[in-house]
């Protein structure tokens, strides 16, 4: 059996889920609005709005200039990921294979299923009356692959420049020339074959089965899902149709343009294959609160959340699942809504871990006129233990780290106890998960390359350090010159200098331990190292300092005395 790909393509969500909201239709134009950069634009816009010339990505600015009786609403990307999933959920009366393209798109694997409902032009012609009824604009196309049904789907009334008309081949490329004796007689300037279905407006175009290439041939490039760069670059060549690129060798097409552009064609043809992967139900794991009447003040909003933070940890031991990352979603009595994402830095279903993080945002919890729902989700969650009396095991558990942590300091210094875990979390709740780091060990001799850092809320601690026969400073930065102001002359080994000037401060050394060897990696060409190989000393100061110095030997630059280091 042959497989058939049905793309739809809501062109007006955004706009159409507010009108949805407002429980009837209202003539004045309307549109979302989105901040890029540090202007407003049009996101999405109704045809009444389109209808007075505006289009999306316009400056808000010249949009209010055009219709002064524009309807503006700010963009809510979370709602219009929920309203995108219940039209998945909708779509699912058609077909089981029913996938989301965000952020406006749904695929839908139809093989074997049209005949229940008519034929292919009959389904397609319910979805979209029943979409008419929703108040939904919509544009679908039907093809054998999901490249060529998204294509048809947003790109089946696209213009095509005028250039590609027989009467202007003396501006198109060399490479185009040599093949418009070939074309096809609608391309000269003949009716082109009708394949658009529907009733009086132009809803979607059906590619018969097998006829995929034929129906992109006259497609513009960008419906085969290519950036706007290389779609740019193929342009300035003559190519600007799918067709044009059928032609071209593909080994020189690759070299220029990347393998992405074959990739894209391929999938669009059906040589390449791209899986329709229906979204499964996911463990939703989220508790809300609402108020009869809106609440504002900190203790209430306090309050709150903890109740909220205890029901969560219930359903989270129920399931056996640890939270790893939250989010807390506060809902205004004007329609307003504010968000905070947390993350832990283990997975944990404990209130006493997840609590603290939770209260920490109630400062940037910014109520307005009311605060009417307050939402908090777990969505990303890990397991944690199995057992038929998960409640018990987690309240055990409990209480063993609480005992841990009362009867030794263990549970502050152990790179792996409960305690280290939620101090990670606390912070990264305060500065950010990516600016909380921890350090693993390296495979380098060289001081500045003997660690990398690693995020802590992502990563497990290191099992074992390396041991060494040498002690590393405490406090490591960038070579800084010092001036010797002494020096005591030995005939083997230049020691260091009995005083020297560093950072303005005249130091006496009192004692000394050393040398260390350390060479630079000579396969790599470290800009770093190029005053050749160090000899490492630790140097105790009269004003207790010590010191990691050492003297460059000079290469391809200078040596002399410099200080990398601290221990204390």
């Amino acid at each position: 059996m042959a497989r058939r790909i049905l793309a739809v393509w809501f062109l007006r969500l955004a706009a159409e889920r507010v009108t949805r909201q407002q429980g009837h239709l209202l003539a004045s134009p309307q549109a979302v609005v989105q901040d890029v950069g540090n202007r407003q634009t049009l996101a999405s816009l109704t045809t009444e709005a389109e209808a007075c010339g505006l289009h999306t990505g316009q400056p808000l600015r010249d949009a209010l200039a055009m219709c002064p009786n524009l309807r503006t609403h700010t963009a809510n990307p979370a709602a219009e990921r929920a309203f995108l999933t219940s039209l998945r959920r909708w779509a699912g009366k058609f077909t089981p294979w029913v996938a989301e393209l965000p952020p406006d798109g749904l695929t839908l694997d139809i093989t074997g299923c049209a005949h229940l409902f008519g034929g292919e032009a009959a389904l397609s012609a319910q979805i979209a009356q029943e979409c008419a009824d929703m108040v939904l604009s919509l544009r679908h196309g039907l093809a054998d692959t999901p490249g060529a049904a998204w294509a048809l789907a947003r790109f089946a009334t696209a213009q095509i420049p005028a250039m590609r008309s027989g009467d202007a081949i003396d501006q198109e490329a060399r490479a185009t020339r040599a093949r418009a004796g070939k074309r096809r007689h609608w391309e000269r300037g003949g009716t082109a074959p009708q394949t658009t279905l529907g009733g009086a407006q132009t809803l979607g175009q059906i590619a018969a089965p097998g006829q995929t290439q034929a129906a992109l041939a006259g497609l513009p490039l960008a419906a085969l899902r290519l950036d706007v760069d290389t779609v740019a670059g193929l342009a300035r060549l003559g190519i600007v149709r799918v067709d044009d690129l059928l032609g071209l060798p593909r080994a020189a097409l690759a070299r220029r343009f990347g393998r992405a552009v074959l990739w894209r064609l391929d999938q669009a043809l059906g040589r390449e294959p791209e899986p329709v992967a229906p979204a499964r139900a996911p463990l939703h794991f989220g508790v809300r609160m609402t108020f009869a009447q809106p609440i504002g003040t900190p203790d209430d909003i306090s309050a709150a959340l903890s109740r909220l933070v205890d029901r969560l940890c219930t359903k989270l031991q129920a399931a056996a699942r640890g939270a790893r990352r939250l989010r807390v979603q506060i809902f205004r009595s004007d329609h307003t809504q504010q968000e905070f994402d947390l993350g832990l830095a283990r997975a944990s279903a404990t209130p006493d871990s997840i609590a603290p993080l939770v209260l920490l945002k109630r400062p940037l919890v910014d109520p307005g006129f009311g605060i009417e729902v307050i939402r908090l989700e777990a969505y990303h969650t890990e397991p944690t233990q199995d057992g038929s009396h998960l409640g018990q095991i987690f309240a055990t558990e409990q209480a063993i780290h609480t005992q841990l942590g009362a009867a030794s300091a263990k549970s502050t210094t152990d790179p792996t106890s409960p305690a280290l875990a939620d101090l990670i979390g606390r912070l990264g709740a305060r500065l950010g998960p990516e600016m909380v780091m921890r350090l693993h060990p390296a495979d380098s001799h060289i001081p500045e390359k003997t660690a990398q850092f690693h995020m802590a809320a992502w990563s497990e601690p290191a099992p074992n350090w390396p041991t060494t026969h040498h002690d590393r400073p405490l406090l490591l930065f960038a070579p800084e010159p010092i001036t010797p102001t002494t020096q005591k002359p030995t005939p083997q080994i230049a020691h260091p200098p009995a005083q020297f000037l560093w950072r303005r401060r005249n130091m006496a050394v009192v004692g000394t331990r050393g040398p260390e060897r350390i060479a630079p990696e000579w396969w790599l060409d470290d800009p770093a190292w190029r005053s050749g190989p160090r000899d490492y000393w630790q140097v105790e100061t009269v004003c207790g300092a010590k010191l990691w110095l050492f003297q460059a030997h000079g290469g391809t630059l200078s040596g002399g005395w410099f200080c990398h280091g601290s221990f204390a």
